[in-house]
C-alpha cells in the first residue's frame, strides 16, 4: 500500500505583521517554490476551484497531467483510488494546508464536507485547453462519502 506521504506534503504557514506596530495581521502559506522540489514538473497552469457545501467533484482521471491541490478556504477531503482499489483520504484545510499530489492515471474526487464554500488552488504540469480530451469520469462504487459529511 502506498503511504499518504507519497501524495501529501504539509505546507509552511508564516505569520504576517503590520508595518507600523508589528501586530499579526494575517498569514501566508507557501504552496510552491521552485527550489523545494516538491512538484516533479514545473506547473504550466495554476487555477482556483470552488466546491460548494456538501458537494463532490469527480471522481475522474487525468490521462496526461499530474495535478497538485491545496485547500486555501474551508476544508476539503481528497479521495484518491489506487489501482488495487484501496482509497487514500487526505484532508486539507485553510488551518492545516496539505499539498495533495494526484498523479496522471489515478482517479480522484474532492469532497467538501462542510456548510461553507471550499476553495482549492490547483497546479498542473500541463495546461488545460477547452477542447482537451485528456480526462474521463470514474466511479467510486461502494465508497462511503457520507462518513465525511457534517450535518447539513
Amino acid at each position: 500500500m502506498i503511504e499518504n506521504r507519497d501524495f501529501a506534503v504539509e505546507l509552511e504557514i508564516h505569520e504576517t505583521r503590520d508595518i507600523t506596530d508589528k501586530h499579526v495581521n494575517g498569514a501566508l502559506t507557501v504552496i510552491y517554490r521552485d527550489y523545494d522540489n516538491i512538484i516533479e514538473n514545473q506547473p504550466r497552469m495554476v487555477y482556483s476551484n470552488l466546491i460548494y457545501p456538501g458537494e463532490i467533484k469527480g471522481p475522474h482521471v487525468h490521462i496526461k497531467r499530474n495535478s497538485y491541490f491545496v485547500c486555501v478556504q474551508g476544508k476539503v477531503i481528497f479521495i484518491l483510488k489506487e489501482k488495487n482499489g484501496n482509497y487514500i483520504e487526505i484532508e486539507s484545510s485553510e488551518k492545516k494546508p496539505i499539498l495533495v499530489k494526484v498523479p496522471k492515471g489515478m482517479a480522484s474526487a474532492h469532497l467538501n464536507p462542510t456548510k461553507e464554500v471550499g476553495r482549492i488552488i490547483a497546479l498542473a504540469d500541463i495546461a488545460w485547453r477547452p477542447n482537451d480530451d485528456e480526462m474521463f469520469n470514474e466511479t467510486f462504487d461502494g465508497y462511503d462519502y457520507k462518513k465525511w459529511m457534517i450535518n447539513q
